[in-house]
């Protein structure tokens, strides 16, 4: 529902005549006494485009982008009402009133020539236009395109043509259209649940997932930006991958043998920490006869109970949030418990302690190494807690997985992991806040199954899966491995400046 509704019930009440919108001002209602603000906030020209724009049809939407010229009629409750910038003002100001039916010529308000904002019978809101059959189908041939061309990601951007990620590089796909905001706004819509239909209204941003039966699943991020609703779109295989398909060494699949403690993989947005995860729960599933409980958001891999009983859990359509759910989990007889990602303190917490009570849990962070891992946890909370964090953190954590995706030669995307398995010397390191230390617990423990992420970038290099350049852009110690990828005969110039 657009948010602007709320307001104009006041105007269907007869409390006030008109709804004043002026950039750099508080919203305000003009009543019988005045001019009245409604609420302190002041919008931005960018606010007061992003609120008319809800309210305007497919015909509306190229003067609301451009923020000049705006003037329509909107339809609510049975009535019209006209939504009209000023054009003489000295910044943006919208006026939203009744519009009346055979206006008098005495009445200056109203535009001359404006029989063109009067709705033809075949004239749909944007809403219907959204929920259409044709929208629907629209958007389902760009994704059957992009599950074709393998490529990760779908945006979807006004004044751009269908963009994909393809490789690791972004792609605009030829012989398609430029997409205008009715498009862009009618696709989405259709696909989108009723549930964050509402979210987005109301906060502009929102996050689904959505399937098309035979071909795959997608995860769903709507959101806003200058030129109207924008997406991106990532394909979710519709298969759970194995271990052995994501070459997961035999030390880290050891991991999901405990009985309790804390696995943590980690790597920043789009590094494949969902799909390492998905792995590891099916070697679970396949080898364990336990209950497994997963709270995402949202459920990306569909997993079908094996030899364990599997319970998916989404924030947002299952539960409220991450801690309430982990929290609820505890009663729920779980044996190992899946967190889609620890955002906050609390969450943080509540899965460190149901690690401590003979849980295992998984989770991910959006870290790059494992000592960073370490160090972001305790940073969370505040100074007189940290070292009991640190201590319950030495005792709970098992492992860490930081990974990245590099470009891999003759195309596709393979991943470079960081391994920490936590052991007797990394438990006090942890304890003791040593951390900076852990980098040479990994390099000197290689034959546990510990590997650096230059060594794993190294590796690649070597058995020709990357390119050198590749793996000094995604190194995060970049003057040590520029040293390593010289040593091998490798030619860094140009690339360097970046140590």
């Amino acid at each position: 529902m657009p948010q602007l509704d709320k307001v104009l019930s006041r105007l269907d009440s007869g409390a006030a005549s008109q709804i004043l919108l002026d950039a750099d001002a508080p919203l305000r209602l003009v009543t019988p006494n005045g001019e009245q603000p409604i609420g302190s906030q002041v919008l931005t020209q960018g606010q007061i485009l992003s609120l008319i724009n809800e309210l305007a049809g497919p015909d509306d939407k190229p003067s609301v982008v451009k923020g000049s010229g705006i003037r329509f009629l909107y339809r609510w409750n049975e009535k019209d009402w006209l939504v009209q910038q000023e054009a003489d003002a000295p910044r943006l100001r919208v006026g939203i009133r009744q519009w009346v039916e055979k206006p008098t010529p005495a009445d200056p308000t109203v535009p001359e020539g404006s029989r063109h904002l009067r709705r033809r019978a075949t004239d749909k809101p944007l809403g219907s236009f959204e929920t259409s059959d044709i929208a629907r189908a629209a958007m389902e041939r760009l994704l059957r395109l992009q599950v074709s061309r393998g490529a990760a990601d779908l945006h979807l951007r006004v004044g751009e043509p269908p963009i994909v990620r393809s490789g690791g590089d972004v792609v605009r796909m030829p012989d398609e259209a430029v997409l205008d905001d009715p498009a862009v706004s009618g696709m989405l819509w259709s696909i989108m649940p009723e549930k964050n239909k509402a979210e987005f209204d109301a906060t502009w941003d929102t996050d689904f997932a959505y399937e098309i039966p035979g071909v795959s699943r997608f995860r769903v991020n709507v959101l806003r930006d200058r030129n109207g609703m924008a997406s991106v779109i990532r394909t979710i295989a519709n298969e759970t991958v194995t271990v052995e398909q994501m070459g997961i060494t035999p030390e880290v699949q050891q991991l999901c043998h405990l009985t309790k403690g804390l696995v943590l993989v980690t790597g920043p947005t789009g590094s494949g920490k969902s799909t390492t995860l998905c792995a590891l729960v099916d070697l679970i599933n396949r080898t364990r006869s336990d209950h497994i409980i997963t709270i995402e958001d949202p459920i990306e891999f569909v997993h079908k109970s094996k030899k364990c009983l599997i319970t998916q859990r989404q924030v947002g359509q299952h539960t409220q949030s991450f801690k309430s759910a982990l929290r609820a989990a505890l009663r729920e007889d779980p044996d190992i418990v899946l967190v889609g990602e620890l955002r906050e303190l609390e969450t943080i917490a509540i899965a460190i302690e149901t690690a401590e009570t003979g849980h295992l849990v998984f989770g991910t962070l959006h870290t790059s190494t494992a000592a960073g891992t370490v160090n972001r946890i305790v940073d969370q909370f505040p100074a007189d807690r940290q070292e009991q964090i640190r201590s319950m953190l030495s005792e709970s954590l098992k492992g860490v997985v930081s990974q990245t995706l590099c470009k891999k030669i003759g195309g596709g995307r393979v991943a470079a992991r960081e391994i920490l398995l936590v052991n007797k010397a990394v438990s006090s390191l942890i304890r003791e806040g040593k951390t900076v230390q852990i980098p040479n617990i990994i390099q000197t423990q290689k034959k546990l199954g510990m590997e650096t992420l230059n060594d794993a970038l190294l590796g690649l290099v070597k058995n020709k899966s990357i390119e050198a350049e590749e793996a000094f852009v995604k190194a995060v110690e970049k003057k040590e491995m520029a040293s390593k990828l010289r040593a091998l005969g490798y030619n860094l110039d140009g690339l360097t400046s970046e140590e």
